[in-house]
């Protein structure tokens, strides 16, 4: 049974301008694991994972119906399988968390569903 679906979109321009301002803002929303896959990543890309998990973090929060807050963004962990198929590894929800993120030059959208 579906129990929650959320959706968040980013604007990847914006996203670049956070990092560049703001580098400490990566740590606040990846985990280690995360950030071991990012920091193997050109700038470009660095831009689009980060903005893609971003995203995955604030749909997780609106299907889970608590937003960010009570929420940390690190409870969250969204790691791929060996084919890039992304998966949520840690999360409060327990249950099936399904995910799917997708990219545009300047745009990344993610949704998730709970399922229990």
């Amino acid at each position: 049974m579906i129990t929650g679906i959320g959706v968040d979109i980013v604007e990847l321009k914006r996203m670049k301008e956070v990092i560049e301002r703001n580098p400490k803002f990566i740590t606040r929303v990846l985990t280690d694991k995360e950030l071991e896959t990012f920091n193997q990543l050109g700038d470009k890309r660095k831009v689009e994972f980060l903005g893609g998990r971003f995203a995955c973090k604030e749909a997780f929060s609106k299907a889970y119906g608590t937003g960010i807050g009570k929420v940390k963004l690190t409870d969250i962990e969204v790691l791929n399988e060996k084919n890039g198929k992304p998966f949520v590894s840690k999360s409060p929800f327990e249950g099936n968390v399904h995910v799917s993120i997708s990219h545009t030059d300047s745009m990344a959208i993610a949704q998730i569903v709970l399922e229990k």
